[in-house]
């Protein structure tokens, strides 16, 4: 209990405070706001996006950016629903996609971490690349006709009201937490994060490092694709399109650091409950799904501004009562 309060600070206590508002405010338009089974369908809404924000944690709090998970996601449903359709096993189909994945991650890894070229750069060209894949296999067509159980997998109840994805985001959150906040690996990222070159001269693999994170986004981003399949039960080449806004804006919301080195999955946590209840309020208000992206698209703004505004108070505070310290120094010692 006393590290959850040691939490409670600065700006993951003001969105605590933001989440509660929000939710008190989709309480009062509808009352069955509360119930258990509308917030399972609220995270079921967007399952494939929280988890995927889980491992963009990690590549930010690196220093790195990956704008291609998006359409990672797009590529893998559309190869696994293209081999469905031209006839091949499921599972040879399932294991392919995933392991496009796999590849489409360890290829953004390998320019960024071993040739050295910047991740923005990099997975901004794979998010063009990638997303073009997808069409390629697809066209303008929508495949589906998914064996019966993987339909079931994404559509239905697992254990209770819980949906295999939901399950799958709660033990992935788990891992999250161990692996970053408590992990030898964990503290690498922070490290690499603060500074690489302090990182690379204490003998850490800062290549090797990366290429796993990398590695790890696409693969993650693979599986998200597949789950998006199963729930939505067809696809199509922009399956997925512009979901980068929502995953990048919950972890920066959540207050890591676009600079890398700092943030936490708590935060984390607290800014994907934050989006998905803002989405959920706004689609009560009747507000249009594209007004709802220039909200989100204006939070993402405030959520690189604000923290670093809060950082700058903090440090001129900081000179200010140095300066008065020095001043009475000063006057004493006359």
């Amino acid at each position: 209990m006393s590290r959850i309060v040691r939490a409670l600070k600065g700006w993951e206590s003001f969105l605590l405070a933001v989440l509660l508002i929000i939710i008190l405010f989709n309480a009062s338009l509808a009352p069955q706001y509360l119930q258990v089974n509308n917030w399972i369908n609220l995270f079921q809404l967007s399952i494939e996006k929280i988890i995927v924000a889980l491992v963009m944690a990690f590549i930010i709090i690196n220093a790195e950016i990956d704008l291609s998970v998006a359409s990672t996601m797009g590529l893998t449903a559309a190869v696994l629903a293209w081999m469905n359709h031209a006839g091949q096993p499921f599972g040879l189909s399932l294991a392919v996609a995933l392991g496009v994945g796999v590849l489409a991650g360890a290829f953004n890894g390998f320019w960024i971490s071993y040739v050295g070229l910047p991740s923005l750069v990099v997975t901004l060209a794979t998010m063009i690349m990638y997303r073009g894949g997808a069409r390629v296999f697809l066209e303008d067509k929508s495949f589906g006709d998914f064996p019966a159980w993987f339909n079931a997998l994404g559509q239905q109840s697992l254990i209770g009201p819980f949906p295999f994805a939901l399950l799958l985001f709660i033990l992935f959150t788990l891992f999250a937490i161990v692996v970053l906040q408590y992990s030898g690996f964990g503290r690498i990222v922070y490290v690499i994060g603060n500074n690489r070159d302090v990182a690379r001269y204490s003998g850490i693999n800062v290549r090797r490092i990366k290429l796993i994170l990398f590695t790890l986004s696409g693969t993650v981003a693979g599986l998200a694709g597949v789950l998006f399949a199963a729930r939505l039960g067809s696809v199509r080449g922009d399956t997925a399109l512009g979901f980068e806004l929502d995953i990048i804006t919950m972890v920066l919301l959540g207050g890591v650091s676009i600079f890398g080195g700092s943030g936490s999955i708590f935060g984390v946590l607290l800014s994907i409950l934050i989006v998905l209840n803002l989405r959920n309020g706004m689609s009560l208000l009747n507000l249009t799904g594209h007004l709802q992206t220039g909200v989100i698209g204006f939070l993402l703004i405030l959520s690189v501004l604000l923290p670093n505004l809060a950082q700058w108070m903090r440090s001129a505070l900081q000179r200010r009562h140095y300066q008065k310290q020095t001043g009475k120094q000063i006057m004493n010692g006359g």
